[in-house]
């Protein structure tokens, strides 16, 4: 169904994954690279969909001199994020690749590309069960297209040394998500917990990953994460989408404001 935000449009009608809450507050949270000090800084969008989360940082970032690069597999999807790329104010510094993130990495490495100021991904998230009976849908929910492992893995081989990768996933997926983890050499510095009612148990899970040497650690192996001192500690918080009446929370509120309309 498509949207409009305040600054952009998106088209997701060939698209497995439409436009959702997640998505939005992935984008308005997500942490970004300093751009205000010169130089060129380059953005990585994971399983780009529709193009939201590319096109929420390029508004977010209001600076010509970055680039952000979206990567996205499956064909219909890739249709709507060029359209949308196309359309919106930010075109010359978006791009989109059509492959794996697999394929998107080896090549990166191989032509020795910059890496990655900040990357960007709302990964699939079913670990099991049935799958959805629309293929499209099926391939953006489900993590047998994209592990944690490999999406993990392959984070840490495009993200720069002071990076941070930003994540959002189900409040359930976080033990699988946090064994894959313990697999690289990424540490969380931002965790914040959703709930979508100020009475409910929190739903989803916001992360933000950096290299362990930037955080000053001294492990030199994946198998021995070390412990973090009490300065190091990753930064928590909770965001509450609504109230009891239906009504959008203050800091949900705050958080999207840029972006949706009515706010």
């Amino acid at each position: 169904m498509p949207f409009t935000f305040k600054q952009f449009h998106i088209e997701d009608s060939h698209c497995g994954m439409p436009v959702s809450t997640d998505g939005v507050i992935l984008g308005a949270w997500s942490k970004l690279p300093l751009t205000n000090q010169g130089g060129n800084s380059r953005i990585l969008d994971i399983g780009a969909g529709s193009g939201l989360l590319s096109l929420m940082v390029a508004q977010r970032v209001e600076n010509p001199l970055v680039e952000i690069q979206a990567v996205e597999l499956e064909d219909g999807a890739v249709k709507d994020c060029q359209f949308n790329f196309d359309q919106s104010p930010w075109r010359q510094q978006l791009s989109l690749r059509h492959c794996s993130i697999q394929q998107f990495a080896d090549d990166n490495l191989k032509s020795k590309a910059a890496l990655f100021d900040s990357i960007i991904c709302n990964p699939p998230y079913f670990d099991n069960g049935p799958q959805s009976e629309a293929k499209r849908r099926a391939t953006a929910r489900h993590t047998d297209s994209l592990s944690f492992k490999t999406l993990l893995s392959h984070t840490q081989l495009l993200l720069s040394q002071d990076g941070i990768a930003s994540f959002i996933i189900p409040i359930q997926s976080e033990l699988g998500f946090m064994a894959a983890l313990s697999q690289t050499k990424l540490l969380i510095s931002h965790r914040t917990t959703i709930c979508t009612v100020e009475t409910k148990a929190p739903s989803r899970l916001l992360l933000a990953l950096k290299h362990s040497s930037s955080l000053n650690s001294t492990s030199n192996t994946p198998q021995q994460k070390p412990q973090l001192s009490n300065q190091q500690k990753p930064h928590s918080s909770n965001l509450v989408i609504a109230d009891n009446k239906g009504q959008y929370t203050q800091s949900m509120s705050q958080l999207c404001r840029d972006f949706y309309l009515k706010l």
